[in-house]
């Protein structure tokens, strides 16, 4: 049934938050991951402001007295990602007329300070997924979300039938809902033979054990009757073996990688699916890593000596150099 029909079926003129909502998502074609968030946000503010709520009555004042106490102690990549699905919700209502008003109006995205640290170095990659006591899943995940430099959610989502191994590529479902091409070297290859352990359907990275509470459609390993792993705890598995760092770095920091070594922005471009060029321009600036090579390199103390090493070596083969 069609949300809209939904919300005005059940009250006559401004309907309630909750039919508001319903017909919200009925309506409304969002992935899965971004659906999740949405939920999360709209739940909140369902609750805090009763489900029963006219939609006439959902002021400003009382909007941003949600946003303070649900998420104003948070950090400010929370308040925005809340921002972002109340606003789409507000929109929604408004272009269905059943807001004349905007709510929203007292509430501003917060600032994000850019942190300039999170590319991984590779070394540091390289002793993380080689470490002892790293379940295999665990490793040929991080590994293959570095080399294809992919959302952590579009990984997750892949099943084996997507894989095509000989060619060591995928296909799964970006933003939007598009499929697309994702692809991986040797190092992921040789992990993710091992991880299948000769499965041929069902999800490729799956939780460790048969889950208590029956999995999605499409979500259950036929081979095993696993579940399919789940971002947030594929997220705390990666923090806590790492000491902080997050699912999102891995694929920041293999476009970072190869920005270094020379690739071209419209290589880039393609490696990561971006559709504006401009988002690249923080994977083209070089890392920290790279900054501090290139100031070793140029260590004045170092070229002295170097110079001085080779000023002596020439004064003894009878060289006539001044100062000698």
């Amino acid at each position: 049934m069609n949300g809209r029909v939904v919300a005005l079926a059940d009250y006559r003129g401004t309907p309630r938050l909750r039919s508001a909502v319903e017909a919200y998502f009925s309506d409304k074609q969002l992935s899965p991951n971004t659906r999740r968030a949405y939920s999360q946000a709209l739940s909140a503010i369902t609750e805090e402001l009763g489900w029963d709520l006219p939609l006439d009555q959902l002021d400003s004042r009382r909007l941003l007295d949600v946003f303070q106490k649900c998420w104003g102690a948070g950090k400010p990549a929370t308040w925005n990602t809340r921002f972002t699905a109340v606003r789409s919700f507000v929109s929604y209502c408004q272009r269905n007329a059943w807001l004349q008003n905007d709510p929203m109006v007292l509430i501003d995205r917060r600032r994000i300070p850019r942190d300039q640290t999170k590319a991984i170095p590779y070394q540091d990659l390289e002793a993380l997924w080689s470490r002892r006591g790293i379940h295999l899943r665990e490793k040929t995940l991080w590994r293959m979300l570095y080399e294809t430099a992919a959302r952590a959610g579009e990984i997750l989502a892949l099943n084996v039938e997507n894989l095509d191994l000989p060619r060591k590529r995928a296909v799964i479902i970006g933003k939007g809902g598009h499929k697309e091409c994702v692809f991986w070297a040797s190092g992921t290859a040789r992990l993710l033979s091992r991880c299948l352990a000769g499965r041929r359907r069902g999800p490729v990275f799956l939780t460790h054990r048969r889950p208590n509470v029956i999995p999605a459609r499409g979500d259950e390993c036929p081979h095993t009757g696993r579940g399919r792993l789940s971002y947030e705890r594929a997220s705390m598995l990666f923090k806590e073996a790492s000491g902080g760092w997050t699912l999102h770095q891995l694929r920041h920091s293999s476009l970072t990688h190869l920005g270094e070594q020379g690739a071209s922005t419209i290589l880039l471009q393609a490696k990561s699916r971006h559709q504006d060029p401009r988002t690249l321009a923080i994977y083209t600036k070089p890392g920290t890593e790279a900054i501090a090579q290139l100031t070793s390199a140029f260590d004045k103390q170092v070229l002295r000596k170097s110079r001085g090493s080779r000023e002596s070596i020439e004064c003894e083969g009878g060289s006539s150099i001044i100062g000698c």
